[in-house]
């Protein structure tokens, strides 16, 4: 559950920015009101998330999917133009973002098991 938390509240990262930039410094209202509420939720998921999942990991996720959704937005509304140069470092983004949930299953994983191999001692 924290891991779909944590996308969400990515997600919700690129609807602040989104609306950060629409809201032109925050002298329009409906976009202000947006970027206020999805930054208050997105924070929220991220704080959340946080119990479940290493902070560095999650804060890492968590800028990664809002950078790469915000990005694609931008290019599939004609904000911003994506180059070839630019879907590259995209997907690097993307890969590092997938290393890393994979590095921290596997890290709590071994955690797991060590403590399945090593019981406490209740002395």
């Amino acid at each position: 559950m924290a891991w779909i938390v944590l996308v969400v509240a990515g997600l919700l990262e690129a609807v602040w920015a989104t609306a950060l930039s629409a809201s032109a410094g925050l002298t329009q209202p409906v976009p202000s009101a947006v970027f206020a509420v999805a930054t208050v939720l997105s924070v929220v998921g991220l704080g959340w998330s946080m119990r479940h999942i290493p902070t560095a990991t999650a804060y890492a996720i968590w800028t990664g999917i809002g950078a790469v959704v915000t990005v694609v937005y931008a290019a599939a509304t004609g904000a911003e133009h994506l180059t070839a140069l630019r879907g590259l470092f995209l997907v690097g983004i993307i890969g590092c973002v997938v290393g890393l949930k994979k590095t921290s299953d596997d890290e709590q994983q071994a955690v797991a098991e060590e403590l399945v191999e090593e019981p406490m001692d209740v002395h």
